[in-house]
């Protein structure tokens, strides 16, 4: 039985790994909560990884945030992501794990890349200002990654995933990502009747969205790909790969499918005067789909799951 450690089990894409490794069965799950183990603390993660026996990792712990959090705490998002990366993928490899897999982010890539973004455009222009600190740490666990391939034959692999949503997400009405806020806001005002719900900016700039649950299919599909498929699709310093729908939709249909799925009966109206941002963000995910997977959950199912998952636990959930 494999003994598999899942870095930020308590968070959305952490725990949908957890989940899918527990319905797969055979798996010998470690976790560590942030009391027992500080992951920007490199001698604690050392000595955790020289006495639990490790086989495989799964790196999906981080520090994230949204565009405002980003902006305000660069040095936090920088510093943070870089250690815990660092710390735990080097003290993977002096505790012998063989198999690792970490978990970036879309916005490694060029603010004005080709669309739909392909690996291959890594490193190859400006990225956005406003989370270029966190994208250059996610750039940089790739490179580890990569590095320790090259130097040690290990086989440390990474994921680049499309913007996520699901169970466990953050549903802060302004301090979350686009889906996971305006599901509570579309909440609140079909609770308290409103005429309208202000979305911002044209509602044009279209986006490409993926269910966690799926990300977590992904993310175990590629661990356990054997190493001849994986570096047949890879490159050995451009090895990372996409997982996203490789489909996209505006935010005004975002906004309407969201509306339909809470029940809020007002307008929808678009607020021109704010900013839209990019035009387009959509992944190629040609890569992984040669390798045979691709993502199953629909945008309205995976939204109606979560708005369930959400009504369970809207109590309890942090702001």
């Amino acid at each position: 039985m494999k003994r598999v450690f899942v870095a930020g089990h308590r968070g959305m894409v952490g725990s949908a790994i957890v989940r899918r490794l527990v319905s797969l069965g055979g798996y010998d799950i470690v976790t560590a909560d942030r009391g027992s183990l500080d992951l920007l603390n490199q001698k604690m993660v050392a000595d955790f990884f020289a006495t639990q026996k490790i086989d495989e990792v799964y790196l999906a712990a981080a520090k994230v945030g949204g565009i405002v959090a980003n902006n305000s705490y660069p040095a936090d998002f920088i510093y943070e992501n870089l250690m815990i990366e660092c710390n735990i993928i080097h003290s993977a490899f002096k505790s012998g794990v063989q198999r690792l897999l970490f978990l970036g982010s879309s916005c490694i890539y060029p603010k004005l890349a080709e669309q739909p973004m392909q690996e291959t455009a890594l490193l190859t222009g400006a990225l956005e200002p406003t989370n270029e600190p966190y994208a250059v740490a996610k750039i940089a666990g790739i490179k580890l990654c990569e590095s320790y391939n090259r130097q040690y034959g290990v086989d440390y692999r990474s994921v680049m995933p499309t913007n996520l949503y699901g169970e466990n997400d953050n549903f802060h009405p302004e301090n979350s990502h686009v889906i996971p806020a305006m599901m509570r806001r579309f909440h609140e005002a079909a609770k308290s009747n409103a005429a309208e719900v202000v979305v911002w900016g044209t509602g044009k700039p279209m986006r490409e969205f993926l269910h966690v649950d799926d990300m977590a299919e992904a993310s175990v599909f590629v661990m356990n790909l054997d190493k001849e498929t994986y570096d047949a699709n890879t490159q050995l310093m451009l090895s990372h790969i996409n997982v996203g729908t490789g489909v996209d939709c505006t935010i005004a249909e975002l906004a309407h499918t969201l509306a339909k799925v809470v029940g809020f009966k007002g307008e929808v109206v678009f607020d021109t005067s704010k900013p839209d941002g990019a035009p387009r963000k959509l992944m190629d995910v040609s890569r992984l789909g040669a390798m045979g997977w691709q993502a199953q959950t629909s945008l309205e199912e995976g939204l109606r799951s979560t708005y369930a998952w959400f009504l369970k636990h809207e109590s309890d959930i942090r702001l």
